[in-house]
């Protein structure tokens, strides 16, 4: 399941949906608003995106998950709108028979979406001064 929403994203939930009694290993990655990007400091982040076409591109990003590992649960959230730091971005969780299989499927899933989805990043320092943050030069 893919997901946009401009709601906190729950941990705990995101893990359980993809539980399986068949998996051995179930891979989680969250990804925070951090206080620090170089030297540049933090106050929050501003995240939109295109909305039917993100939502496409992940759901084109988790079959692809599908069709490459032997994924029992998938999971891909990411929220929009002001984050203040600490709070999760991203969410990438998936289950597979056993640990290799998951963790690959998981890093996949966060480097693909980071790469290829329309959401877009804008830190604001605490001067207030914004800056858009390409997708080119995100990590």
């Amino acid at each position: 399941m893919i997901q946009l929403t401009t709601e906190p994203i729950d941990i705990a939930a995101v893990t359980e949906a993809v539980r399986s009694p068949h998996a051995g290993a179930v891979c989680v990655f969250f990804g925070t608003v951090r206080d620090l990007t170089g030297e540049q400091s933090t106050a929050f982040l501003n995240y939109e995106a295109y909305a039917p076409m993100a939502e496409q591109q992940m759901a084109a990003i988790a079959e692809e998950i599908w069709q490459r590992w032997p994924v029992l649960g998938l999971r891909m959230i990411h929220r929009l709108g002001r984050l203040a730091v600490g709070e999760i971005s991203v969410a990438v969780a998936v289950s597979c028979p056993h640990r290799a299989e998951a963790f690959a499927a998981c890093q996949y899933g966060i480097d693909t979406l980071k790469e290829r989805v329309a959401i877009w990043k804008q830190e604001i320092a605490p001067d207030g001064k914004a800056v858009w943050i390409h997708p080119e030069t995100r990590q």
